[in-house]
This record gives structure tokens, sequence and C-alpha cells, in this order.
């Protein structure tokens, strides 16, 4: 008897992949952590183990682009315990935004100290393979940005547009501490502004990894939002999330759109991409510019909770994030942009924020004492597949918006499909399994979620890393065995 070919065999699938109108019933067979077969009738006996999938869908691993791992709570801890909500939700790709300044590392200075030591926490504590995307913060960050590209694999950059004059959670004045900045220095317009020639600067060196290097901006408008809180505020008509969503108006992140939108044309940088829009006014403006500016390469982004919740949510202050959750005419607005592919990926924005610190209970009703952020990335996908599939989206429209779009714009190129060669990503998912959400069911340590009690339809029963079962029925399995996404990758 011949030696086995394969390391696992995969069989009674049917295989999503991101492009295509179908669903193929189908084996998967996985050799040395790639796919290196996918095709119904694989012979078993060529394979070392072999796995029954049940006739469940076969996900491309889910890239969730947009995660804040270290945020509240230290990075060794957080990099163990989110990673394991992310495996439960057919995860295997996190990258996280990260910064210098108060929260994360509390840590201000050059990145070329700052970074390797975010590398360091980061080894061996992840259990999905994870990149990170970095915000240049001062002057010195902008000259490090060719180094970080090719010395660190970040392929990848950050602007939150309100922080020169508004603080994370509400109006504040103390900007520069909050930063960690030099007196000297000035988060402004004028600073995206050099963020983004030095990102072309690094592009035109680097013409080989260009097209995978980008900047995504968080837009908000800083002056309209501090406006608008102090008028919210006097307002006791409006409480809860709806006053948060007035006190950061729609208005306020269709002209940050609209800035950053010219921003990019006047320094050539064409790879742009609008995070977490929340609203139509945001959706409206960022489908101008694109028609305003075709020469620039828009990518717009959609979390699942803007898709999931809106102000009316019992969720209250622990729904609190920026930008707000909206009223529920912009979420439908939101689906319809999905549907109609005016949006490209969907991600969580999974920031943990465990309930002491999210709102201490004295402050338990009010929304301006609360942290912004919660995390989500364990109910990404199966919230997308219930909901989307109700709304009559195809799940190879869902493959494209949870792993292959993501994958192509940031870098990762053996992510993002279930074909030969690719890296051996797989969620299991059963369509037509329901349950109901409860924080108690997550390796997560945030305690709590804002999709408590949501009913869906979709389960991810199994997920696969590289070829690696990781988690299975809710439950974790092994140890941290993701590896650094250094970007663009082979």
């Amino acid at each position: 008897m011949s030696a086995p070919v394969y390391d696992l065999l995969i069989r009674n699938v049917r295989v999503v992949r991101p492009h295509g109108n179908t669903v193929h019933e189908s084996d998967i067979a996985i050799a040395g952590g790639k796919f290196a077969k996918v095709a119904p009738g694989i012979d078993p006996s060529l394979a070392k183990t072999v796995h029954d999938g049940k006739g469940r869908l076969a996900f491309p691993g889910v890239v969730d682009a947009h995660m804040h791992s270290g945020i509240y709570s230290p990075l060794v801890e957080d990099a163990v315990s989110e990673s394991k909500a992310a495996a439960m939700g057919g995860v295997t790709s996190s990258l996280n935004y990260f910064r210098t300044g108060q929260y994360y590392l509390n840590k201000g200075g050059p990145y070329r100290d700052f970074y390797p030591e975010v590398l360091e926490l980061s080894k061996g504590r992840f259990h999905v393979d994870y990149g990170f995307h970095l915000a240049p913060m001062d002057s010195t960050h902008n000259t490090e940005i060719e180094t970080l590209i090719e010395k660190f694999g970040v392929a990848s950059f950050k602007i939150f547009m309100f922080y020169g004059s508004h603080g994370l959670h509400g109006a504040s004045d103390s900007q520069r501490e909050f930063l960690m900045i030099g007196e000297g220095e000035r988060y402004d317009y004028a600073h995206f502004e050099f963020v983004m020639r030095a990102i072309q600067a690094a592009r035109e060196k680097l013409p080989d990894r260009a097209h995978q290097i980008s900047l995504s901006l968080h837009c908000e408008t800083a002056e309209i939002m501090t406006a608008y809180t102090k008028l919210v505020e006097k307002d006791k008509s409006l409480s809860g999330l709806a006053a948060y969503s007035a006190s950061r108006p729609q208005h306020s992140e269709g002209l940050a759109v609209f800035i950053a939108s010219y921003l990019a044309n006047e320094t050539a940088l064409p790879n742009i991409n609008l995070l977490h829009l929340s609203s139509r006014k945001a959706v409206q403006a960022a489908l101008m510019m694109a028609d305003v500016f075709p020469h620039i390469d828009f990518k717009r982004e959609v979390t699942i909770g803007h898709l999931m919740l809106d102000i009316d949510s019992p969720a209250a202050e622990l729904a609190k994030v920026n930008p707000p959750i909206r009223p529920r005419a912009d979420v439908e607005f939101l689906w319809n942009a999905l549907l109609a592919e005016e949006l490209d990926w969907v991600v969580s924005d999974h920031a943990c924020c465990r309930h002491e610190t999210k709102i201490p209970k004295r402050y338990f009703g009010n929304i301006w004492m609360a942290k912004s952020g919660f995390g989500g990335t364990e109910y990404l996908l199966p919230a997308l597949v219930s909901e989307g599939t109700r709304r009559g989206m195809s799940y190879n429209h869902m493959a494209r918006v949870t792993s292959w779009n993501a994958a192509q714009r940031f870098g990762l190129n053996s992510k993002g499909d279930i074909a030969e060669g690719y890296d051996a990503d797989l969620a299991l998912v059963d369509p037509a399994r329901t349950w109901t959400i409860s924080a108690k069911d997550s390796p997560s340590t945030q305690g709590y979620t804002p999709f408590e009690g949501l009913e869906l339809s979709a389960r991810v029963e199994e997920t696969f890393l590289r070829g690696t079962l990781i988690c299975q029925d809710g439950r974790v399995i092994g140890k941290p065995d993701g590896q650094y996404l250094f970007r663009p990758t082979a």
C-alpha cells in the first residue's frame, strides 16, 4: 500500500467560494497546511485522517479585518481570549488596529521601539493567524512607514479623523496627553495629509507591493461632534443610544468622508479604506466621492454591529461604539447597500471591553459615562449568514465580504478562498441550526454582549486553521498556533 498523499480529507461538504453563484458538493483534501485538492469523490485511502463534514457549508476562514486586541486589557490576555472568540466564529485571520498613546500599551514614541514589543507580546498567544494595522500619530511615525512595510510586514495604516480635538468616549480637552505626542505635534488635517504623502512615497519606492499598501480612515468630524454633544446633553428628551447617535450625527461622517477623499486625491494616494460606515449619509458620501475621484480605489466597510443593532436595542449603553449604533432607517440602508455590493467587506470591530470597564455600576443608564466599543467577532459569520439568508444574500457573496475582498486588499494572498495552494482555513457552518446568543457561551472575557438574546439560524460548527481543527461545537481546541501575517504575504 502506498503512503498517504494527504494529511486530512474533509468529506461531504458544500463548498462556498467567493466567486460564482453556486455552492458545490465536494470533498476537500489538505496537505502541508494547504488545500491540495477540492473535488467530489476523493479516495479516502489517500488521506491519513478522514473527517466527516456532515453536509455543512464550507466557507473560507473569515478574515476579520477590523479588531482591537489589547485596547482595554493587556495584549497578552486579549490575544488569547479574544482569538478564541474569533475561532469560535469561524475567523482564521485577525487584523488588529493598533497605535501608540493611551490604551493599548499606554506608550508613545517611535514605532521602531514600540512595534517589536507588540510582536513579542503577541508571539505564541493567538489561536488564529494575526496581523496589525498601525496608526501614524506624529511626524516621526511618518518617516517610519517604509521601514514598517519592509522590515515588519505592515501593509496598512490608519487615521482616526476625530482624535485631534475629541476624545475616544466623548468631548475632551486633553488630546495631546491622550495621544502621547510632543508639544510641537498636531493631530489634524495637515497631519493626515502628510500621512497620506508618506504612504504614497513608500508605495512609489515599493512598486511590487504598492497595490496592497493602503490607508484606512475612521471618518467622523471632531468639531461637529463636540458641538452636537453639548446640544444633546442639554436635551432631556434624548437618552441612551438615541442620544449618542444624535451627538455624533450622520453628516459628521459624511463630511469626514469628503475631506478624506479630497486629501487622497491631493496626495495621489489611490488605496483608501473607509471604515465602519454606519449611516445612509456616510455611504452616500462615499459613493459620491467614488464618482468624483474615479482614479481612487475606495473600499467601503460595514460592521456586523451596525447591521444587527439599532438605537432601540435593549443593550443600551453596552452597545456604545464609534461611530454610533444608528436608527433603524440607517440599518436598512446599510443592508440595501451591502446587497447591492456597494460595501466591500463586513467586520466585527471587536474591542473587548469588560463590564467593569465598559460602565461602572454607579453609572448604569448613563450613555456619556460608558466606554466606546464592544466585542462580537464570534458572531460575525453566523449573524451574516442568518440575516443575509433572510434577505436573499447568496453564500458566495457572503464569502466575498467575509474573506476574499479583505484578504486581497490587505495583502493576505494565501487567504480568502478554498482552492489549491491556499491556506487550508475553513469555517464549517450549519445554515439551519437555530440558537440564541448568550455571552456565557463565548470564550471572550468581556462577560456580556450587545447581541445577547438574538436568535440566529446559522451556526459555525467547526473551524480549521491551516488544516488543523481549532474549534468544534464552540470549544477551542489545542494551544495557540496563530502565525504572524507579514504582509503582503507570498
